[in-house]
């Protein structure tokens, strides 16, 4: 009998797929009778559904089943997943991004956590820290995201983001729900929306030992990113009215608005500085006004960065930790340009 039904979208994936599926063949301690993993090629032009294809004719002698869907136009990872839900047979569905690699007890720990707690009923994981590379930025964003994950977060939290990197639910559970919103047909918000709707009546728990890893992009891929996902998350806020463990606390927003002000201080302090503009306000030099400002704000800021600097530092180095510190702010502003454009948007409708 099928208990775990691994659901993977796949667009474009010809270079990671096939190492996805070895390294959930290469798990340890799990009965693969009891696994299947369907495979939801989202009509890619790239040639890995035949490579996908080919691959699941040389492993007929297997225990684990291997199930794949070929959809006739691209739809979008959301409905790729809801898709491969439809076939699947486990009582829980795990959900893989297929650019990711699982760790070889990633797979034990999932079914371990649902077999062992009726209570649980949705759970996600954490992308590892490491990199194949020496760029500075994909090391900068995996040491992000795992400090974001694994040293400042609050374990007080009830729920977390259903990542869908790597998430699993019982199955009974998504279809209740109705599983992930379709009208999001990029990799965008689609995984918080859902997120909202089981915290709703059950917790999505943070196991720290469902990990993968995952080889991260360039700056300009993640930095749009980070645009989109702000831009359609503030559109869920404006209706919740809310921050939370999901996608950004009251705490992580603070950290942002700082960073937006530290750039605005340091470019008008600047400018005043350049036109040698003087102004007193009550015998105090505007300038120093400005300075003064600029100088606590990036007090608050640093406190709210102080976590992932001293991680960096202790990771890689001091001159890392700097170069993080500087990418971070840039970041942050990229995240309001996105809010902002979200409210600017809903003022022209």
């Amino acid at each position: 009998m099928i208990y775990l039904s691994i659901v993977i979208p796949s667009y474009n994936a010809q270079r990671t797929i096939i190492p996805l599926i070895d390294s959930i063949r290469k798990s340890q301690k799990v009965n693969f009778s009891e696994m299947e993993i369907i495979i939801v090629d989202d009509y890619s032009n790239d040639g890995s559904y035949e490579r996908i294809m080919k691959y699941e004719l040389g492993i007929k002698n297997r225990k684990l089943q291997l199930k794949i869907i070929r959809l006739k136009k691209n739809q979008g990872p959301a409905e790729a997943r809801n898709i491969g839900v439809k076939y699947a047979k486990g009582k829980v569905v795990l959900f893989l991004d297929s650019d990711v690699l699982v760790y070889s007890k990633t797979i034990f720990e999932i079914i371990n956590a649902f077999k062992t707690d009726p209570d649980m009923y949705a759970l996600t994981g954490v992308w590892d820290k490491k990199q194949k590379g020496n760029s500075f930025f994909p090391k900068f964003k995996a040491l992000r995201d795992w400090s974001y994950w694994i040293n400042e977060r609050d374990p007080r939290n009830y729920y977390y983001l259903f990542s869908t990197r790597v998430a699993a639910i019982r199955r009974e559970l998504f279809n209740r729900l109705g599983g992930f919103d379709v009208t999001y047909k990029a990799a965008l918000v689609e995984d918080m929306e859902l997120t909202y709707r089981i915290a709703r009546r059950y917790a999505v728990v943070f196991n720290p030992k469902v990990i993968v890893h995952h080889e991260f992009e360039n700056f300009l891929t993640v930095a749009r990113k980070y645009f989109l996902r702000s831009f359609y998350w503030s559109r869920i806020y404006r209706d919740r009215k809310k921050f939370d463990p999901v996608a950004t606390t009251g705490k992580e927003a603070v950290t942002t608005i700082s960073a937006g002000l530290l750039i605005g201080l340091g470019i008008l302090y600047s400018g005043m500085r350049i036109l040698n503009f003087e102004l007193r306000i009550m015998n105090t030099s505007l300038l120093s006004i400005i300075l003064a400002s600029f100088l606590l704000i990036l007090f608050i800021h640093l406190y709210g960065v102080r976590k992932f600097l001293l991680f960096c530092a202790k990771e890689q180095g001091l001159w890392f930790a700097f170069k993080a510190f500087i990418t971070g702010i840039i970041l942050y502003i990229i995240i309001l340009a996105g809010a902002a454009w979200s409210f600017i948007k809903r003022k022209e409708i």
